[in-house]
């Protein structure tokens, strides 16, 4: 079975190393990445394809996994070509997946969600799949991976991925806001004490570690969060979602995002 992998993130670089060392055939292409993007594809010593179209071609299952703003696009350039189960695994809400699959003439589409760290929880994170073809996606599990078909309808797994990431988010941005006004104040240490009473031995280590990767990956979250806000707009007043995503444009603004620091004071520190 051959994998393929539009974009070459940290999502896609972690899922294809898993499927890798299961023994699969993996493949990616290079068609308007960054240099960051193919210094890690060579790294990873997957299969490098000559443009997206030819990935598309020859791939059992393609999996797109992008910048929010790419998925449409991608999916249009590539729509014609794709042979096999396109799987979009961006985090996108589910009108843009639709938008994006109904340019997969084939119509053999499913829309995933990864539902947790991957770094943290390894092969073992849970990837929720709905669609026609989610079944299909699904086999990946006999490879070790975590999927959950949740339901036949395209959008449901973009869905919760949506509400998720409304929460998940948004605790993230309160917390980098409390804890930096504490660090101005130097009182960071004596707040994350207090707060570990109140939310258990296992909040440090949690909190610090969204402080971290908020500002690491807060121009990508405030992409992410303009998805939520157009799904939440349809039930919702999303109030708490809009302050969500302007907190992530801030620290996107104010943070070097191209090394990611190993402790929240060297985060502070170049945060203004």
């Amino acid at each position: 079975m051959k994998i393929g992998f539009l974009g070459f993130g940290e999502v896609a670089s972690n899922i294809s190393k898993w499927l890798k060392d299961s023994g699969l055939e993996i493949y990616t292409s290079l068609e308007n990445r960054s240099q960051r993007t193919q210094d890690l594809v060579e790294k990873s010593g997957v299969n490098i394809c000559e443009n997206n179209k030819s990935l598309a071609n020859i791939s059992d299952i393609l999996i797109s996994a992008l910048t929010p703003d790419e998925a449409i696009n991608v999916a249009r350039e590539i729509g014609k070509y794709s042979k096999g189960v396109y799987v979009d695994i961006n985090n996108i809400s589910p009108e843009t997946a639709q938008k994006a699959l109904e340019y997969i003439e084939n119509g053999r589409t499913a829309d995933a969600a990864i539902m947790g760290g991957i770094k943290k929880e390894g092969k073992k994170v849970q990837i929720i799949a709905s669609g026609s073809h989610a079944e299909q996606f699904s086999q990946l599990n006999q490879y070790g991976m975590n999927i959950k078909v949740t339901s036949p309808h395209l959008g449901q797994s973009k869905a919760l991925k949506m509400l998720r990431s409304a929460y998940t988010k948004g605790v993230s941005a309160l917390i980098f806001e409390s804890l930096y006004s504490a660090y101005k104040l130097d009182l960071d240490e004596e707040l994350l004490e207090c707060l570990k009473i109140t939310e258990g031995p296992d909040f440090m280590k949690s909190a610090l570690s969204r402080v971290i990767s908020s500002a690491y990956h807060a121009r990508r979250r405030a992409e992410e969060m303009d998805e939520v806000l157009s799904f939440i707009s349809n039930y919702n007043d999303p109030i708490m979602s809009k302050a969500t995503m302007e907190c992530f444009k801030n620290i996107s603004k104010t943070v070097n995002q191209d090394i990611m620091a190993e402790n929240y004071k060297d985060v502070f520190k170049s945060h203004k």
